[in-house]
């Protein structure tokens, strides 16, 4: 969602200018900044940029300059108020016995005493301030769309870390079952020299272990989680759907590690906990 574009163009009056900025973000926030010559199609064009934008944080900066050498807007002046402002100034002075030789120039710096009387704006500039949107717009998604290819290959090359590190933890699996087995036969002959030992009840314990360090069916999710995820990469607008992926890739992971009691298991899971953690980093850029 990370962007940027701009555009320039030129009527018979004014130079357009736009500049558009997107960054991550769950919601569409959009900043808009509008000459005050086009203030009243401020929702007109919030409604537009809406609708090409799906979310996150998309700043609008729209600038209008008049072309050189054409005649300015004539001046007018605010004389019922000017003429107030010198009355009572010229009054306070003369109570205090000031010197009111400088009234008169600082009426004239007073708010809303000088006005440039802007012309409205035709249908042509509109439209004119539309299509450089457009073009501004273009250049944005130009932008967005090199770093998504960058980004799809950044996510494949980290999904795909995580895949290959599924042999590692099957190589050591074998190691792990036989430390296991020699842990539970050495409990097992201290356990039968022990008085009030239940048979049964141990081998159905051991059973219920033996289940529990399975981790078969975590290795199977996690694999087809992978593939989902890459296929997924594929779609357009799935940021989402693979941020919720990427939920699911970190419960197995999770569960791997939990049921693994050994040491290279765990370093090999905790490896793929940091590539998942580089994963949801970065699918906050996707659309």
């Amino acid at each position: 969602m990370t962007g940027y574009g701009s555009a320039e163009t030129t009527s018979d009056k004014y130079i357009f200018k736009v500049e558009l900025k997107s960054l991550n973000g769950k919601f569409l926030e959009l900043h808009l900044r509008l000459p005050k010559l086009f203030s009243d199609k401020e929702i007109l064009l919030r409604n537009h940029i809406s609708t090409k934008m799906v979310r996150g944080s998309v700043s609008v900066f729209i600038n209008l300059e008049k072309q050189k050498g054409l005649a300015q807007e004539p001046i007018s002046i605010n004389k019922p108020l000017a003429t107030e402002y010198y009355k009572t100034w010229k009054e306070l002075a003369d109570s205090l016995g000031a010197n009111d030789n400088d009234i008169f120039k600082a009426v004239m710096t007073m708010p809303e005493i000088m006005k440039q009387d802007e012309q409205g704006y035709g249908e042509v500039e509109w439209e004119q301030l539309l299509k450089t949107f457009e073009l501004a717009f273009n250049n944005l998604e130009t932008f967005r769309k090199e770093e998504g290819k960058a980004l799809q290959i950044l996510l494949t090359n980290h999904c795909l870390a995580i895949e290959e590190l599924i042999p590692i933890v099957e190589e050591l699996e074998p190691e792990r079952m036989e430390i296991t087995k020699q842990r539970l036969q050495k409990n097992l002959k201290d356990l039968i020299n022990k008085e009030g030992f239940d048979q049964n009840r141990f081998e159905q314990e051991i059973i219920y272990y033996l289940e529990k360090l399975d981790i078969t069916e975590e290795k199977n999710r996690l694999i087809s989680h992978c593939r989902h995820f890459l296929a997924t990469l594929k779609e357009e607008q799935s940021g989402r759907k693979l941020n919720f992926i990427a939920q699911e890739i970190g419960r197995e992971i999770n569960t791997m590690g939990s049921k693994a009691s050994h040491a290279g298991m765990q370093k090999a899971v905790v490896k793929m906990k940091e590539e998942l953690e580089k994963i949801k980093e970065q699918v906050l850029n996707v659309l």
